[in-house]
């Protein structure tokens, strides 16, 4: 039953957001700026029944350059019968040759949320509450320094304040660092090399992303660490309309205190779906995902995806035992045909009871 409520409420969603993009140009061409308004009605396993509106700008900064892939901001408000606020500006802008590419990051959260405890083998039965608000910016420029090649320099800055927990439980016994509010800002840098052909839903190519990002005092940060992200992914096209595509991803903190929503969360919308975000959380992360997308007619697709990943404390505890795995099927339908901008529908399955819907703007990776 939960799962057919889930995709009955993903269908309305869908609908609405065809129905709602009259400010979309009327037909698609690669050189045009388009605008997308749509209502937002969705359901997930992290909020419950979502409220709000969204809307997608997708647009060329310089229409005469052929080279450069195309720019986008998106915006998201949304309330859910949780009582969980999330308002957020994101995108992604390729200048002139992309030369340079800027991708940036606003969002404010109130946030009823879920803990489970730190490490690999936390009990489904551990669960307690807790809430937060956050105020997050992340900024990354990137400088192109050879075909393909990139290299940048990253911003980040996080406060959570109004943290709110079970006085005596799991999350207070554990003494998680930043339990009574804190800030961290920190700055860092990165290297690229990107021959995808499309920066919504590549058909081919290769990215690699390494960088690392660094908090101090000196930035007027609240805690000492360092984070260490290597993102990999393979798109390989199979036959028309058909695209294997593959993710390695680790995210690895270094520190004595890390801070609670600084730490590596298993789960999620964009990895492990049918994982609640953060349903294993440590110092550290590995998860390698598969997904093989297929579209149908014209503006329709459908996937099938899976992947196996775990958290540790620290590189030398990682092993083969206790892995998670997840598997799930989508919907994939075109919002603006040329830019391949889809509206994705997921269901997700974790091991044992995890699994959940996910309706969201983009493919997860």
């Amino acid at each position: 039953m939960k799962a057919k409520k889930s995709l009955f409420l993903g269908l309305i969603t869908f609908i609405l957001a065809v129905k709602s993009s009259p400010l979309s140009a009327q037909k698609d061409s690669a050189k045009k700026d388009h605008l997308l308004l749509f209502p937002v009605i969705a359901k997930s396993i992290e909020t419950g029944w979502e409220f709000g509106g969204a809307s997608s700008f997708t647009f060329h900064t310089n229409k005469n350059d052929t080279s450069s892939r195309t720019s986008s901001i998106q915006a998201v408000a949304i309330y859910s019968t949780r009582k969980q606020i999330v308002a957020a500006i994101n995108g992604t802008q390729y200048f002139k040759k992309e030369k340079f590419i800027l991708t940036e990051q606003f969002s404010y959260s109130s946030f009823p949320d879920q803990f489970w405890g730190l490490g690999k083998n936390t009990p489904d039965s551990a669960v307690e509450p807790y809430q937060f608000q956050q105020f997050y910016i992340y900024a990354h420029l990137m400088r192109k320094i050879a075909p393909r090649l990139f290299v940048g320099g990253i911003f980040e800055f996080q406060n959570v304040w109004d943290i709110q927990y079970v006085k005596g439980g799991l999350f207070d016994k554990e003494n998680i660092p930043g339990r009574n509010g804190y800030r961290v800002s920190g700055l860092g840098a990165s290297i690229t090399y990107d021959s995808r052909n499309d920066a919504f839903a590549p058909s081919q190519g290769f990215f690699a992303q390494f960088f690392f990002n660094h908090f101090n005092p000196i930035f007027g940060s609240d805690f000492t660490y360092t984070n260490l992200v290597v993102d990999l992914r393979k798109f390989i096209p199979i036959k028309k309309g058909q695209v294997l595509a593959l993710q390695l991803y680790s995210f690895n903190n270094s520190g004595v205190d890390i801070p609670i929503r600084s730490l590596a969360a298993l789960g999620g919308a964009s990895q492990m779906r049918g994982f609640y975000s953060g349903r294993y959380r440590d110092h550290q992360q590995m998860v390698t995902q598969a997904e093989y997308r297929v579209a149908i007619k014209k503006r329709l697709g459908i996937v099938a995806f899976g992947g196996v990943g775990n958290v540790n404390k620290q590189f030398s505890d990682a092993s083969f035992e206790h892995l998670k795995y997840s598997y799930g099927a989508g919907i994939r339908f075109a919002l603006n045909k040329s830019e391949k901008l889809n509206i994705r529908l997921d269901y997700g399955i974790g091991g044992g009871n995890n699994r959940g819907f996910y309706l969201q703007l983009g493919e997860a990776f």
